[in-house]
């Protein structure tokens, strides 16, 4: 359905794609995978002819749909969701924004005198609008906009009104509604939670287009995926099967190129010996020449490209008293909505509690109610004897220094700390070489996330409280926090809709419900088993 034909393109000094082809066939759907800043976006651009490539083209089948998501949705204001994500569906919203406009007119008693016309056109236009699938089109809007997590309320208010991860769940749902022959979406797992994230991986599992997606969140693209696309160094390497036979596939490469690497090197140290030892002896010119000749010729064998992941180590963290919160009685409403009436939960010494639980059931209200963001309307919120708190939330990346370089901001956190250590932090957080030289305002989402994460964790407290501390992190850098933080001595609370993350790092799942908190010893793992669905509200 779409070829890419020997592209090259580069992006100021850097070379993007090198002469690099690949395909997407109906039916297919592909993890497109690669290092931050390889190039996954602007590959999306050429698809969608947002961007020529400089060499090569790009070739799509004749008269095919494509639907293109990505985290840049743009101005939004003035209409319902509902109305909004029928936009996408292209005629049919045209012909329905006309029928809203006729049903208020025919409301309007100042237009009494045109009430005929006015009647005559509604007709019309409710014909074609049924004709055009109309109401049923309205019904699947509400249905996806349910699936990723929208209550009626949402779905009927201005879309203007809603937060910047809301919106992009309405470009998303655009996307999907309109179900084009073609999917391209770009990191759609971001600012999903749990239960959006799982309706989502059904939805795409039996859509029928061919669908090229990018996500940071491995088990959700294993789930989906039957084909990688790997961009590296410039070229483009399919793999056939899902996420997990890539990761083995390209070890197994690896090891084999580097066994060929390794037997070329001996095979070459032991012929420029030999051409050495010889080549002053006259009995002996022309089997040097001739090997000389041979050394020319040979092709030769590079060594793996090897990905740089820095494992982080933590400082041990001071050891705090058996209990580290405890929360009696606690009270919690906004508005008219009730979250919390009449909470008790103990949170103890090196207990790793992931906190699930439907939208608005409470998590993040409980993680403030922890920190002390927030204060409850009754009972009381206690922490323990030398307990040192931390708290990542999605506001403290807002509160960096526009102004401050990477290093700077490091610095300023720990101005006692050596260079040298300073240096070797930021580099384990993916700021290497001259990026420590970046300043604060140009970070991108994922960038200030990994800051705020090493100035939290580089003299770590002994409480750990994160809300979606994944949100922006790419694998690597994901994959490094968890292997740090399965070694941390504290306590830790948390919320994350990345099963990878929860099943790796939880040890007590705490489930927020109607009727109070449900608790399960053991981590997410044991939850999954034990209750037949990976969240709440969801049964499988």
């Amino acid at each position: 359905m779409i070829r890419l034909d020997s592209i090259s393109k580069q992006n100021g000094q850097q070379l993007l794609f090198i002469e690099a082809s690949a395909a997407l066939q109906k039916g297919e759907k592909i993890g497109l995978v690669g290092p931050n800043g390889a190039g996954k976006s602007t590959l999306f651009r050429m698809i969608t002819g947002q961007e020529p490539p400089d060499e090569g083209q790009v070739l799509a089948d004749r008269g095919i749909s494509i639907g293109f998501f990505n985290q840049d949705v743009g101005e939004m204001a003035g209409r319902s969701a509902v109305a909004e994500v029928m936009d996408g569906a292209g005629d049919v919203s045209t012909v329905a924004a006309e029928l809203a406009e006729l049903e208020a007119a025919l409301a309007d008693p100042e237009r009494m005198d045109e009430m005929d016309s006015l009647i005559e056109r509604f007709g019309e236009v409710q014909a074609r609008f049924e004709d055009l699938g109309g109401y049923a089109l309205e019904g699947r809007a509400r249905e996806v906009l349910a699936g990723l997590s929208f209550s009626q309320e949402m779905m009927d208010g201005d879309v203007g009104a809603l937060s910047g991860g809301w919106k992009m769940r309405v470009a998303l749902a655009r996307i999907l509604l309109m179900r084009p022959d073609v999917m391209l979406l770009d990191e759609p797992s971001n600012h999903l939670d749990l239960e959006s994230l799982i309706w989502l991986e059904q939805f795409l599992a039996g859509y029928e287009g061919a669908l090229m997606m990018t996500s940071h969140d491995r088990e959700f693209m294993n789930r989906i995926i039957n084909k990688v696309i790997e961009i590296d160094g410039g070229s483009l390497t399919s793999f056939s099967g899902d996420y997990e036979f890539y990761e083995q596939q390209r070890a197994m490469n690896e090891q084999q190129q580097q066994a060929q690497f390794e037997r070329q090197q001996a095979m070459l140290a032991k012929e420029i010996k030999f051409i050495e030892r010889f080549k002053a002896r006259a009995s002996h010119a022309a089997q040097v020449q001739s090997r000389v000749k041979k050394l020319d010729k040979i092709e030769r064998v590079e060594p793996p490209k090897r990905r740089q992941v820095v494992s982080f180590e933590f400082q041990p963290a001071p050891r705090s008293g058996e209990d580290v919160v405890n929360l009696r009685g606690v009270h919690k409403r906004y508005g008219s909505r009730v979250i919390y009436d009449g909470l008790d939960l103990l949170v103890r010494r090196r207990e790793r509690c992931c906190v699930l639980g439907v939208n608005g059931a409470g998590k993040s209200t409980l993680l403030k109610l922890v920190t002390g963001s927030t204060d409850p309307d009754e009972g009381s919120v206690t922490l323990g004897g030398s307990v040192r708190m931390a708290y990542f939330a999605q506001h403290a990346m807002e509160l960096l220094d526009g102004n401050q370089t990477v290093f700077e901001a490091l610095e300023e956190a720990f101005p006692r700390a050596a260079q040298g250590s300073l240096r070797s932090l930021a580099g384990c957080f993916g700021f290497s070489g001259d990026e420590v030289e970046k300043r604060c305002r140009v970070l991108s989402g994922g960038e200030k996330a990994r800051l705020v994460m090493a100035r939290m964790l580089y003299d770590p407290p002994n409480f750990l409280v994160l809300d979606e501390p994944t949100n922006h992190l790419d694998m690597a850098t994901k994959e490094m926090l968890i292997t740090a933080l399965s070694q941390y001595e504290g306590t830790m609370l948390f919320v994350s809709h990345d099963r990878h993350f929860l099943a790796a790092l939880s040890n007590r799942v705490l489930e927020l419900t109607p009727n109070g908190i449900h608790q399960y010893g053991g981590g997410y793992t044991e939850y999954v088993a034990r209750t037949g669905h990976e969240a709440p509200g969801l049964h499988g």
